[in-house]
């Protein structure tokens, strides 16, 4: 039986992005191991029960962390013991610790596959992101097979300046099974689950509260309309380190009618069909999976101008983008979805460019690039 592994800085990383890759696998009768931090308990219910065997190995995403020596260490005695026929690896850290581990594996015939989720260097990057991270990724290129790259600049980039294999390919797949819009009678059982009242105008924010995901800018254009808009409701999904910090500016802005704070969820299928708008803050993305799901279920989205968000979204058309911090700009663009009849035909536009993001779609691309 043939043999993968799968490598990431932490674990949730594996359970949150990669089961449509298992699938294919193990369609294929391969079995499949996984190497990574142990962070699930973190991830509220989120589980690693889809894969044959699981190495809990002390990553860092800290470059300075004497934890990766560690982790280099571990990953070596794996990979020498297990002799995979191929080994996928992910994130920063966890791709370049694992190719520098299965050097001498990939002598001996075991193919080595990248994926980046988004180079830390793009257009509109400052000049230390490109001074750091772009000569780095260009030398960990020539240490794989194949890399994968999951957003069209970043394919542009890589495939004329970096010696290896380059395929794109449109993200790890959203399941339709789970994003999709329901009737009328979900929708209103789905809503009463949530505490929302049919007649409430509901905005949804997905990701990790921290400084890249920006939600401070969505809470400063609440700040702007809340009086413009009768029952409004803002739910912010996910933890992180600026929650204290967030929780105390919504008090401070009188907002705690308006924002809610959901924190993780894994069940988000059950929340996204019921929003009014899909907004997203964030600086940097490589491709946003809360912006597929959002479309697989037909909703308007507002998003800041980021790579990641450019890949999808095209202003006017199947969304609006704007400048990161112009909250004033956001308020203007929530309104306008408010009080306008564009809404439906954004969702629709956004809906026909997510089919290529699905799970069955992606699955196709997946049986083409993993061959062993």
């Amino acid at each position: 039986m043939k043999k993968v592994l799968l490598v990431a800085t932490v674990q949730s990383h594996i359970c949150q992005f990669h089961k449509p890759l298992v699938e294919v696998l193990h369609e294929d009768g391969v079995e499949v191991h996984v190497a990574a931090k142990d962070n699930l308990s973190e991830k509220n219910g989120l589980k690693l029960d889809f894969v044959e065997k699981v190495f809990d190995v002390p990553f860092s995403r800290s470059p300075k962390s004497k934890d990766n020596l560690k982790a280099l260490k571990q990953l070596k005695q794996i990979i020498n013991t297990e002799n995979y026929d191929l080994i996928q690896c992910n994130t920063p850290m966890g791709g370049i610790i694992t190719r520098l581990a299965a050097k001498k594996a990939r002598r001996k015939g075991t193919k080595v596959v990248y994926m980046a989720h988004g180079f830390h260097f793009y257009k509109g990057a400052s000049k230390k992101a490109w001074m750091v991270f772009y000569p780095i990724e260009k030398h960990f290129a020539k240490k794989c097979d194949t890399l994968i790259t999951i957003t069209k600049e970043d394919y542009e980039l890589a495939s004329k300046k970096f010696k290896t294999n380059v395929v794109h390919m449109h993200g790890v797949g959203v399941s339709e099974e789970r994003y999709h819009v329901v009737d009328e009678n979900t929708y209103k059982v789905l809503r009463e689950n949530e505490n929302l009242k049919q007649d409430d105008f509901v905005i949804l924010c997905t990701g990790e509260l921290n400084k890249n995901k920006n939600q401070s800018t969505l809470i400063n254009a609440v700040n702007e309309i809340k009086d413009k808009i009768p029952n409004l409701k803002v739910l912010l999904a996910g933890n992180g380190p600026l929650q204290q910090t967030l929780t105390e500016k919504v008090k401070e802005l009188g907002l705690e009618e308006t924002v809610k704070f959901l924190g993780y969820r894994t069940d988000l299928e059950k929340v996204v069909p019921i929003t009014d708008l899909i907004v997203s803050c964030s600086h940097r993305e490589g491709l946003p999976l809360n912006i597929i799901e959002a479309m697989l279920c037909k909703k308007p989205i507002i998003a800041s101008i980021n790579r990641g968000h450019k890949e999808l979204i095209e202003d006017g058309e199947n969304g609006y983008l704007f400048n990161p911090t112009d909250y004033q700009t956001l308020s203007k663009k929530i309104l306008s979805v408010f009080s306008g009849e564009e809404a439906k035909e954004m969702g629709e536009k956004a809906y026909e460019k997510a089919k290529d993001y699905t799970v069955n779609s992606v699955k196709e691309e997946i049986k083409e690039i993993y061959k062993i």
